[in-house]
């Protein structure tokens, strides 16, 4: 037996223990920079329906044409894998790549800005060494003259590119702080729900402009109001913080159910999050007072208090006493089974019509596509079910999709107005075939 005298041994073992512990280290920086990229959604757009994870070519829609997303995988000849943390971080927060290329604002560098230094070293370490590598060129990114002229994307960043690292606010609570930064930063809920100026510009940032989180359409999809302080009952201002939080995490809750964008933004990213991560989300948009400032293009959704009418609504439907080719009737007989009579629908099952943010949107297209080709619940930890409206494009014509839609955007106290054929047609046009069709009655898919 060889022996080996005691300060070595001693010695072997610490440096033993130390990479033990660094490795360790190591991977819990990993594991957290994984959490990160769920809250900032990464797999929404660097990862294709049937693609691998973050290998890129998602075409997204802008006003401007198609943005192709790019590889976020270490590999080295098509992804990051050449990139130091620096080059990362500029990436992250600033849209500027090491060649100096600008990224379209499609890419929320804006709102990423807001990223601590500490998180921005785990979401480096999780892609670099947490990320398979995958050897995929998406198509290039290919826009109409000037907007593919990317150095004046510089002149946008300077004029408009305005956010630092997130500061905690020291007359708020730790819980409210985590919220902001979430919310602010790398969830990124301004990119959509904040109006947009002339130049596409995001009008805020943050809790401190009225602007921020007023809600906007993104093509036939009304994103809300997130603003949820005060006494009415217009939108979140309805919700508790735990109907928020419940909301998030399943893409349900007693008053409403998700569609169109956020249906993977809650599939991908929220229902992933930690409990105490959602919660302080719903804190702090519960926190944020009804603002002064109108969305863009006058979109804000309108409910009344007008109890008479939820009553006589209620009263008409449920004697069936209407004529044929009505609005009402059409409800009858296509849509009162889950949302009755009274418009409330079933908790965590079937969304409330009154009061509901899409159905008395400004622009009624949202609602018209999910009468047309129906809509699905994500399916997440806590909720797996993907409950499904059927579409009803299949049997409905566009006058009837109209009348339908005007009926239950003015039925118990809505305030929406009414829908026109036209309207209906230029929906229908927006859908693939195959989805109408395919869209006949199947209510829970598993």
């Amino acid at each position: 037996m060889k022996f080996i005298p005691l300060p070595f041994a001693v010695l072997g073992c610490s440096l033993f223990l130390f990479t033990i512990e660094a490795n360790a280290a190591s991977q819990t920086q990993i594991d957290r920079g994984e959490y990160l990229a769920r809250i900032g959604d990464c797999t929404g757009c660097h990862t294709t329906e049937d693609g691998q994870s973050f290998a890129g070519g998602l075409g997204i829609d802008s006003p401007f044409g198609t943005i192709y997303s790019s590889n976020i995988t270490p590999d080295k000849q098509t992804g990051i894998g050449n990139y130091s943390r620096d080059d990362f971080a500029a990436a992250l927060r600033e849209g500027s790549l090491p060649d100096g290329t600008h990224l379209y604002p499609a890419m929320p560098y804006t709102a990423y800005a807001k990223v601590t230094d500490e998180d921005i070293d785990a979401l480096y370490a999780y892609f670099m060494e947490g990320v398979e590598p995958v050897d995929n060129e998406p198509e290039k990114t290919d826009l109409s003259f000037p907007f593919n002229q990317r150095w004046g994307i510089g002149l946008w960043d300077w004029m408009f590119a305005t956010a630092d690292t997130y500061e905690p606010n020291p007359d708020q609570s730790e819980q409210y702080n985590r919220g902001a930064y979430l919310v602010e930063g790398l969830g990124h809920c301004g990119s959509c729900h904040t109006p947009r100026g002339l130049f596409f510009q995001q009008k805020a940032y943050g809790a401190g402009d009225d602007h921020f989180l007023t809600g906007q359409t993104l093509g036939v999809w009304y994103a809300p109001n997130l603003r949820g302080g005060g006494e009415g009952d217009q939108g979140l201002q309805g919700w508790s913080e735990k109907d928020i939080a419940n909301y998030l995490a399943t893409g349900r809750n007693v008053h409403s159910g998700v569609v169109g964008e956020m249906i993977s933004v809650v599939q991908h990213s929220l229902s992933h999050l930690k409990d105490e991560d959602l919660t302080s989300i719903a804190v702090y948009l519960k926190s944020l007072p009804r603002s002064t400032e109108a969305p863009s293009d006058d979109e804000a959704p309108s409910v009344q208090d007008k109890t008479d009418e939820n009553k006589d609504t209620s009263a008409t439907l449920a004697s069936a006493k209407v004529d044929i080719d009505s609005g009402e009737r059409l409800y009858l007989d296509n849509c009162n089974a889950c949302h009755f009579t009274n418009g409330k629908g079933a908790s965590w099952v079937f969304p409330a019509l009154k009061g509901n943010s899409l159905v008395v949107a400004e622009n009624p297209d949202g609602l018209l596509h999910v009468i047309l080709a129906g809509a699905q619940m994500p399916s997440t930890p806590k909720a797996p079910a993907k409950l499904a409206m059927p579409g009803f494009g299949w049997r409905l014509s566009d006058k009837e999709v109209a009348d339908l839609a005007t009926f239950v955007r003015s039925g118990w106290g809505n305030d929406g107005d009414s829908v026109t054929a036209d309207q209906v047609a230029e929906v229908r046009k927006g859908i693939p075939e195959k989805v109408l069709r395919d869209s006949a009655p199947n209510m829970v898919k598993e």
